[in-house]
């Protein structure tokens, strides 16, 4: 069905029952990016129901040719404009759930369903193993690696000692003084619906004020993105699954970014930093002072900073890791088609990761004839 079809209310039960949290799949905000964000709008469903008509079970879609340009029989899970697509899977049915969504891709036509950005070790993958398992089938892994995360049930003063060492510290303090220089430092944590729309206001512009700006990527620069932003965030503050936190020197902020909440899992999406204040490592401050605001919150047991694989700034700071990869899932025995699939996904990580390599060097030479030019 359309992703718009799904009723609210049923797939906000179903975040609530949800075996393994995916703070990109909830509701409000993954209706606000099919409604408005670029490229990403008009996504299918793949939905399990229970026999009292409960909703069990939800994934977002899109045809192979929507995500890929790949002319082949696939599904693949939509992108929520964050790097998880862990389905939703209720914690009471999971691997009934996992069955029917595979079930429900079959009765689509497709000879495949392609979960990107899933989580590898997690109980929603562990489900879709042994359905395929019991069916003489296995997943095949396409792609993985590891990113940082971060295990808040510990003290974050000890967490971030053991991570940078005594000597980073000393610098990041001698940075922050110099910081307070421009005024005095705060940490700010908007969460209610009001705050938070204030608050993304000041995100937007600073994710729009440094380098993203300058590579059409910051998401005030597309109309829809800017839309779905605010609408998610705002949506979500009402349940107490957004909130945005701001580090200020006096009245400037410094650094923005915005966090999402699901069962005791938080998710650092984006960050924005004012530019001028670079030296200074306000990113770097900000993730510091958010380390410690969910150490300190007992509803919070583990962060994932939904960052790629080596990350420069998160990975020294959270040393926690989580395995994270695209999987085909093959849904007939025997299945002549879903080789072509699979080499055709292989070729297309082939064509692009080099093009992908060029561009990024491209852009930083450009930059840095840029900054030379200054």
């Amino acid at each position: 069905m359309p992703l718009a079809a799904v009723a609210p209310d049923s797939w906000r039960a179903l975040a609530g029952r949800a075996i393994e949290p995916n703070g990109y799949y909830l509701p409000d905000w993954e209706m606000a990016v099919n409604a408005s964000a670029r490229g990403r709008i008009g996504a299918s469903a793949l939905c399990a129901w229970d026999n009292a008509a409960q909703l069990t079970g939800l994934v977002p879609v899109f045809s192979m040719w929507r995500a890929y340009k790949i002319p082949l029989p696939a599904l693949v899970s939509a992108d929520p404009y964050g790097t998880l697509c862990t389905p939703l899977l209720d914690r009471d049915s999971t691997e009934d759930a996992a069955l029917q969504i595979m079930q429900r891709a079959r009765q689509a036509g497709a000879h495949a369903l392609i979960l990107s950005w899933v989580s590898l070790d997690g109980p929603a993958m562990r489900a879709f193993r042994e359905e395929l398992r019991r069916d003489g089938l296995r997943p095949r892994l396409l792609q993985s690696h590891l990113r940082a995360s971060l295990d808040a049930r510990h003290d974050a003063e000890e967490l971030l000692l053991d991570a940078l060492g005594t000597k980073k510290l000393k610098e990041l303090r001698r940075q922050r003084n110099r910081l307070a220089e421009h005024g005095a430092i705060h940490f700010d944590v908007a969460r209610t619906p009001e705050a938070v729309a204030a608050a993304v206001e000041i995100f937007l512009n600073l994710e729009a004020s440094g380098w993203k700006a300058k590579r059409g990527t910051a998401l005030k620069q597309d109309e829809g993105d800017a839309v779905f932003v605010r609408r998610a965030t705002s949506a979500l503050a009402e349940t107490g699954q957004c909130e945005i936190v701001s580090l200020r020197a006096g009245d400037t902020p410094v650094a923005a970014a915005i966090v999402l909440r699901h069962h005791d899992r938080a998710f650092y999406f984006k960050l924005g930093v004012d530019e001028r204040f670079a030296k200074l490592s306000p990113g770097v401050q900000l993730t510091l002072d958010l380390t410690r605001h969910l150490c300190a919150d007992p509803a919070i047991n583990s962060v994932d900073s939904t960052a790629g694989p080596d990350h420069p700034m998160i990975n020294p700071i959270w040393r926690g890791r989580l395995a994270i990869g695209d999987v085909l899932i093959p849904l007939r025995r025997n299945d002549p088609v879903v080789p072509l699939i699979q080499a055709s996904l292989l070729l297309r990580n082939l064509v692009r990761e080099p093009a992908r390599r060029a561009v990024h060097l491209i852009r930083k030479r450009k930059e840095s004839h840029q900054e030379k030019s200054l």
